[in-house]
């Protein structure tokens, strides 16, 4: 089993969500951690039935056994109503919950009950440099980074399975899309410009429906925890920017497989596109785990000056750079922004040998970059 970073077992005296998309590891880490609390899997069809019919199941349950640990209910969002027998007992006794799922958007959207502040809130990713001993770069870009498929030998097959029965089968169900041919398109094209900035009119063509309708497309990936969006950084900007977001999917293995990228090798194109994925996903997660949050950006001028990501109020800049050797004029975004902005640090990730000093911009080999951001030490 990976030990994962996300820190929950200090948190014993609240109650929480655990959300996080499907095989994330989210069930496999509540066992670990708590494996002697009361557990109530909604995917079970018997549990599911009773506790659908009877809510007030769960609250006569607990107050004839009065637990020591704290409750687990797995897959939540499939009977939103628990939560308010929930609410009950968090209220009127000393019971602790952790209520796991694949993501609260269908409760939301319904308006039931989220223990109105209650409960803290916690995201589980794919795992992350810092929980895989002997991490495998190649490995990663090509499966991804969901538990069983990096684990696997054959996540081709693992990762068809994933997106029939998962992106194409019960977020349609769960959206209530009408339209399904439209969305599997979509899917195929929200890949092919992952990592790009989103054109909604441009998408919507393709898929023969409205720019509203993709701009929903995209608010169901990301509500389901599928997708993040990355905003421009727009702080009191010199030059003319660019202010279109950008979108990337949550995981590298389910956007290669959408995008029918099967065989990712060092030097291609599609590589330094995954690398590029990877490298914003270890920092996202970095920044939810740490508990620092600091918001994450990237940043482009009308006249294409642009770097990957900004951390924080422009504390720092980087570029994320496939090549083996970094030459200046790899540096041409990071000049820029540094004389738009007070940067504390200007960073260049690569696969550069070793690291280099290149005026005030450091070089850093992809594993050192990693290293010292889960050190804390980037920032």
């Amino acid at each position: 089993m990976y030990i994962r970073k996300l820190n929950i077992e200090d948190e014993r005296e609240f109650s929480f969500f655990l959300w996080g998309a499907r095989q994330t590891g989210k069930s496999t880490l509540l066992k670990y951690l708590y494996p002697d609390s009361l557990l109530y899997d909604l995917l079970l069809s018997d549990v599911f039935e009773q506790l659908y019919r009877f809510p007030s199941t769960i609250r006569e349950a607990v107050l004839a056994v009065k637990p020591k640990n704290p409750v687990i209910i797995d897959e939540i969002q499939r009977i939103p109503a628990l939560l308010n027998e929930i609410h009950w007992l968090i209220e009127n006794t000393d019971t602790k919950f952790i209520l796991s799922g694949s993501s609260p958007r269908k409760i939301l959207r319904k308006g039931e009950n989220l223990l109105g502040g209650r409960a803290l809130r916690f995201e589980l990713l794919p795992l992350s440099f810092a929980e895989i001993p002997d991490f495998n770069l190649i490995k990663a870009l090509n499966g991804g980074l969901l538990p069983r498929h990096y684990k696997s030998k054959n996540h081709k097959k693992l990762l068809a399975a994933y997106i029939g029965s998962y992106l194409q089968d019960e977020i349609i169900a769960e959206a209530k899309l009408r339209n399904i041919s439209s969305f599997s398109r979509f899917l195929e094209i929200a890949a092919l410009t992952n990592g790009e900035m989103i054109n909604y009119t441009n998408i919507a063509s393709e898929c023969g429906v409205s720019a509203p309708t993709i701009k929903e497309y995209f608010q169901i990936l990301y509500d389901t925890l599928l997708g993040r969006i990355l905003p421009s950084y727009q702080h009191k900007p010199k030059r003319r920017i660019i202010r279109a977001p950008k979108f990337y999917f949550f995981d590298i293995g389910v956007a290669n497989y959408l995008s029918k990228q099967f065989n990712i090798e060092p030097g291609s194109y599609a590589f330094g596109k995954a690398f590029e994925h990877f490298i914003y996903m270890e920092i996202y997660a970095y920044s939810k785990y740490s508990g620092k949050d600091f918001p994450i950006s990237y940043w482009r001028t009308a006249s294409q000056l642009e770097i990957d990501f900004v951390l924080g109020q422009h504390e720092v800049g980087i570029e994320v750079k496939s090549s083996v050797h970094i030459i200046p004029r790899h540096l041409k975004g990071l000049k820029a922004f540094s004389e738009e902005y007070n940067v504390n640090k200007l960073i260049v990730i690569s696969r550069d040998s070793q690291p280099r000093l290149i005026n005030n911009i450091l070089i850093l080999p992809w594993k050192e970059f990693l290293k010292q951001l889960w050190a804390g030490e980037i920032i």
